[in-house]
């Protein structure tokens, strides 16, 4: 079995109550450094040994984000907590915006850590965060389908109907409509339930490196490659690998994916023999693949090999039934999460949500409703709570007036303003921005190295464009 650990980079003593409990009750390994530099450096060599990073809010705050940013590029389904001994909702909302996948108390007691853990002991993978959880509950069951929505419903059917079959499946769907969590409905409804499930994001790596997160690699296949490493496949083994945002795959993958498909064999890099899997696959995408096809961009015969059960995730505003739903689903459980038990939708706070376009469908309505809770004050969420523009008091809405140019805009232009609009939204997290935006973080990428070389006049000098 391979080792865990989990690292911890705090210099405080009551760590150290944990390090004998932890090897002897759960098998894990307490590995604690007081310093931030000691904690780079063994991210840097072995990040796939840990389960998660427990970080010291006490860290100056440059170096708090300069360390939770490093830690998401260079291992982007590693969670990390920040653990704070004066926790404040500011702290909380500062950590989630750095990526943090939780804000912790500390000390922490014995049940909390074993909470934490326990998700990731499950399978070995998890996600999920404050407002962006994908799938999984803080406990680490399923997130339920919150639904009455007649579509949705007959998808739901249909997927338990196919569960316990191998078919591959394809579920397409704007971001945000919750494709991770039908995938994680078809696994706990299949007889896989009990084998691990391991999701991957595409487009959050670049080729070499997707490559090696998917098939493995061997000792020695290339610089830097100090011991073998299982991919995600090897990983996934009798269980679910999902792989979102299937359209970002590069074609060169897409032929070795579809190779995969076809063998239940996969090749470590720098591997000399096949590794024979027993693995079922889901992939997810917010594109239009059969645009992707006639342009040359995704394989046609690995679609037919992905669409062999085909799902089409409708948009909020297409169940706007389901909103008062998912609402008082999330505001219950950010109230417990937050320490605010009580709180209540005010009927014009309701009326906000329920007319509100939601392009980023329920993962924006679930940031909405966890920064109501947050900013509530007294027992009631306001619309000024929920709402982008705390000036706001009316349904989101509602028609804007329009608005005459003084002079023509390019759709260049126009797709520049969007753009930086988006990173001013999010606080200049570029995947929330392209979720925002429906395009890939690699898109997003390329337009902003693009608009670096070129000048433009107007654009906001104050947007979060790193």
């Amino acid at each position: 079995m391979e080792k865990k650990a989990i690292l911890v980079i705090d210099a405080d003593p009551h760590w150290e109550d944990f390090r004998l409990r932890l090897k002897k009750s759960l098998e894990v390994e307490l590995i604690q450094v007081a310093s931030e530099i000691r904690g780079r450096e063994l991210l840097l060599q072995q990040h796939h040994f840990f389960l998660m990073v427990a970080l010291s809010e006490s860290l100056s705050d440059p170096g708090l984000t300069g360390l939770i940013a490093e830690i998401k590029q260079e291992a982007p389904f590693l969670p990390v907590f920040v653990v704070s001994r004066r926790p404040t909702v500011e702290g909380a909302v500062a950590a989630m915006r750095r990526g943090a996948q939780d804000y912790l108390s500390s000390p922490l007691t014995w049940e909390r850590l074993n909470e934490v853990l326990n998700p990731y002991l499950k399978n070995g993978n998890a996600s999920g965060g404050l407002a962006g959880g994908k799938g999984r509950e803080e406990s680490g069951s399923p997130r339920p389908v919150i639904t009455k929505d007649p579509v949705m419903l007959q998808l739901l059917r249909m997927a338990e109907a196919v569960a316990p079959t191998k078919a591959t499946a394809l579920i397409q769907g704007e971001s945000g409509t919750g494709k991770e969590i039908l995938a994680r409905f078809i696994h706990a409804k299949s007889d896989r339930a009990q084998g691990p499930f391991i999701a991957l994001n595409c487009a959050s790596l670049p080729e070499g490196l997707l490559e090696s997160e998917l098939f493995g690699h061997e000792k020695g296949a290339f610089t830097g490659a100090i011991m073998r490493k299982l991919g995600k496949f090897e990983l996934a083994q009798n269980g679910t690998i999902l792989l979102d945002e299937i359209s970002e795959m590069h074609p060169h993958l897409q032929a070795k994916l579809l190779r995969v498909l076809q063998e239940n064999e996969i090749d470590r890099v720098g591997g000399r023999h096949p590794v024979p899997i027993n693995v079922r696959v889901i992939a997810t995408t917010n594109r239009n693949l059969q645009e992707a096809i006639q342009q040359n961009r995704f394989r046609e015969d690995l679609f037919y090999r992905l669409n062999v059960i085909s799902f089409n995730l409708p948009a909020l505003r297409a169940r706007r039934g389901d909103i008062p739903l998912l609402a008082e689903y999330f505001l219950h459980r950010y109230a417990k999460l937050f320490g605010k038990g009580g709180v209540k939708f005010s009927s014009q706070a309701l009326a906000a949500l329920e007319n509100a376009q939601w392009p980023g469908n329920v993962r924006e309505l679930e940031n909405a409703v966890a920064r109501g809770v947050l900013l509530a004050q007294g027992s009631q969420v306001q619309p000024r709570d929920i709402l982008a523009d705390p000036n706001v008091e009316v349904p989101a809405a509602a028609a804007a007036p329009l608005v005459k140019l003084e002079k023509p805009v390019t759709l260049r232009e126009m797709e520049q303003n969007l753009i930086f609009q988006a990173l001013d939204e999010t606080a200049g997290n570029r995947t929330h921005a392209a979720k925002l935006l429906g395009i890939s973080v690699r898109t997003l990428r390329n337009k902003l190295h693009e608009y670096r070389s070129i000048p433009f006049p107007g654009a906001n000098q104050n947007s979060q464009v790193a």
